[in-house]
């Protein structure tokens, strides 16, 4: 039987090549895959979720943002205000919130919604989530589509699924040029501990501010930890897949 009989009876078909990943900051970050972003130390919540919010590409049209707390981590830490993930998402990200007892729970919700269909990313503050859990929920994301990030406390180790892990903490925020007396633009110290897409960079440390008025997310290469001299003529280098506007 020769390749064209084949062809026409459906038994040979072209070969594709499998979609390409993301292999540049934020190595998929809020797009595809499952991503965990833990504290640094006890208290580092609002450092992981701003750099979050910060890092995740913003959603090109109306998205549903399924947003997973466990109860102990709503009572320790607070919730994100409805105004700040507005203005992170420009406005076009919905959120629809969840409060769970127990970590159990926390997870069966964020698998359910990834087979859903109808959310476009799940985010969820867990106390706790083992290689197992990980691994389902890797295969649901990349099954549906749908990505998924957990914030996880500091006390989180040990191996996962997860394509990256960071851990982030909260730096003295930049001078303000306006007025020397009020903060200027936040930065975080963020350690990417695990990252499938490029390996050769865990371990290294970066030093990034978030700039609300180009609405871009910047390296500052003279705080990261051995990274090179700053260029005189750009303090800062902006990666390029975060600028907005």
């Amino acid at each position: 039987m020769d390749l064209v009989t084949l062809i026409s009876k459906g038994l040979v078909g072209p070969l594709t090549a499998p979609p390409a990943r993301e292999v540049e900051f934020p190595f998929g970050l809020g797009t595809h895959g499952l991503h965990e972003i833990a504290e640094a130390a006890y208290g580092d919540r609002a450092a992981t979720t701003g750099f979050l919010l910060a890092a995740a590409p913003r959603p090109s049209g109306r998205t549903i943002l399924l947003w997973v707390t466990q109860a102990s981590s709503a009572r320790d830490m607070g919730r994100v205000p409805e105004a700040a993930l507005r203005e992170a998402t420009g406005g076009k990200a919905r959120r629809l919130g969840i409060v769970t007892r127990h970590t159990s729970d926390a997870l069966w919700a964020i698998e359910e919604a990834i087979v859903s269909g109808v959310v476009s990313h799940v985010i969820a503050e867990v106390d706790s989530a083992d290689f197992t859990a990980t691994r389902r929920l890797t295969l649901a994301s990349e099954r549906h589509g749908v990505p998924v990030t957990l914030l996880l406390p500091h006390t989180c180790e040990g191996a996962t699924a997860a394509a990256t892990r960071w851990r982030v903490c909260p730096q003295p925020s930049a001078p303000n040029r306006y007025d020397a007396r009020a903060p200027g633009h936040a930065r975080w110290r963020v350690h990417l501990e695990r990252c499938r897409a490029a390996p050769a960079l865990v371990g290294q440390a970066f030093d990034l501010e978030w700039n609300d008025e180009t609405l871009s997310l910047l390296m500052v290469p003279g705080m990261v930890t051995g990274s090179p001299a700053p260029d005189e003529a750009s303090p800062h280098h902006a990666f390029p897949n975060r600028r907005a506007g």
